[in-house]
């Protein structure tokens, strides 16, 4: 697809979902020096939620949140609408920690998805929610070997109510053209990214949480959050700035800012969905190597993403998610391919965004008690529900450290204080990673077109150069 192909799409503009419900109006800045029980600097999903659970279970702290921009600049404003049960480096944790300690880790996340529909319904926040569960397809022999392996490696940490779809049963759920088979999960729903994080701040405001946004932090040191506007002081310093991480001092390598890219439809005729099907609204998914993610929206539309440019050299990020023109047709053939009756449907919106992607792929949640310093993330694309977790996590850690509590399930999960090693030094972080998802597209198109039953060597040279394998 041509530049000129996309002319009439709207580009960047943070996402879609800014564009369906509104910009916000910016919440004041920090006037000055300040004070607090405790400074969260990120005002997404893993921020508000850490705020609402210390505020809930302590009335009585002073808690601040520092945001850079206003709260869902990032990718809480940006995903996929993805609320799911899965969480990054789960078989990781199972070698270092033991079996038993990722399944409780897995039935952790598959409580979370239940938390946060509960929490968002006593708090009367409409987010469109839809409980349809996750079905990730397959549309290769490759592809179909992946999920059937998937499937069985999922049912193995416990997980309830999974089922496996030959071609048949899949099409009665979704037409995807060619789709040989799919596994549903039930621990999944859609969400409307925007509505979920404004509801979120709201009821965090009215909980007595300080939230200041357009104050960006740019250090943070024991006790302190360091702005342009002034330092915030408290006993606890919480960093929950996932894909932005690596613009504060001292934290370039941390956490790897991957690029996100999505495209929304316009909305969809009843004919047009009658050819589609997907009655159930489930999230959607592929096994390819490089994946694509959808939902169908709660005003009709398809919204889909995967990954464009992957990284930035630097680990810089975007201001606006402005995406490239090649990465929209892209996305676009992926809508095409997967439903070809909506060959002439408009793709309206394009936008893009980042994630945090630690060295070894594994989220982690870390209070370190000599220095009162605590951070979470490193989500890996799946943070729409795992922020959740996370955050009550940081709130037992702040309690149990500060003697208002004693150490509990979630304290003894196994992410909690992983250790992972920086990023490469530029320019060996930009060539792997580029590098990476070159070799996991050519590993598709091998796939694709020699139909093979066994995954590409090309994607397990991918995946032993990421980390992952």
């Amino acid at each position: 697809m041509s530049s000129g192909a996309v002319s009439g799409v709207v580009n960047g503009g943070v996402s879609f979902w800014f564009a369906d419900d509104g910009l916000p109006a910016v919440r004041e800045p920090l006037a000055g020096d300040a004070t607090a029980d405790v400074v969260i600097v990120g005002g997404g999903y893993t921020g508000l939620w850490t705020a609402y659970y210390l505020k809930k279970a302590a009335p009585f702290l002073r808690v601040t949140v520092l945001e850079q921009r206003f709260c869902g600049y990032g990718a809480s404003g940006r995903n996929g609408g993805w609320l799911y049960n899965g969480v990054a480096g789960r078989d990781r944790y199972a070698k270092l920690r033991g079996r038993e300690a990722a399944v409780r880790l897995q039935r952790a996340m598959n409580d979370t998805v239940d938390e946060v529909v509960s929490v968002l319904a006593a708090e009367g926040v409409d987010a469109d929610v839809h409980r349809g569960g996750v079905l990730e397809v397959a549309t290769t022999p490759a592809q179909l070997a992946r999920l059937k392996a998937f499937h069985e490696h999922e049912l193995s940490y416990g997980e309830k109510g999974r089922e496996l779809y030959g071609a048949r049963e899949t099409a009665r759920r979704v037409r995807v053209a060619g789709a040989v088979g799919s596994s549903w999960t039930p621990h999944g729903a859609r969400v409307h990214p925007v509505k979920l994080v404004k509801g979120l701040a709201e009821a965090v405001e009215a909980l007595g949480v300080t939230i200041h946004e357009a104050t960006p932090v740019t250090e943070i040191r024991p006790k302190h959050a360091v702005t342009p506007y002034g330092t915030v002081r408290a006993p606890y310093v919480l960093r929950c700035t996932e894909g932005f991480t690596a613009s504060l001092k001292g934290q370039r390598r941390t956490w790897l800012p991957m690029n996100s890219s999505m495209v929304v439809t316009e909305p969809l005729t009843d004919g047009q969905w009658a050819s589609v099907g997907w009655e159930g609204r489930e999230t959607l998914g592929d096994m390819a190597h490089a994946y694509m993610y959808a939902q169908r929206t709660a005003d009709g539309r398809i919204a889909l993403g995967g990954r464009g440019v992957p990284y930035r050299f630097g680990s810089r990020t975007d201001n606006d998610g402005r995406t490239r023109a090649e990465t929209v047709g892209a996305l676009r053939e992926i809508l095409v391919r997967f439903f070809p009756s909506l060959a002439g449907v408009g793709v309206e919106h394009a936008w893009s965004g980042v994630l945090g992607v630690p060295r070894d792929w594994c989220a982690t949640v870390t209070l370190d008690r000599a220095t009162g310093l605590g951070w979470a993330g490193g989500y890996v694309g799946s943070g729409v529900a795992t922020a959740n977790l996370a955050a009550r996590t940081l709130r037992d850690l702040v309690r149990q450290d500060s003697g208002q509590g004693g150490p509990t399930e979630l304290t003894e999960l196994p992410w909690v204080g992983h250790k992972v090693r920086k990023w490469e030094p530029e320019p060996l972080r930009w060539l792997g990673v580029h590098g990476m998802y070159a070799t996991y597209r050519a590993a598709d198109r091998r796939e694709l077109r020699t139909h093979s039953t066994g995954s590409s060597r090309l994607a397990r040279v991918a995946d032993r150069v990421a980390g992952r394998g």
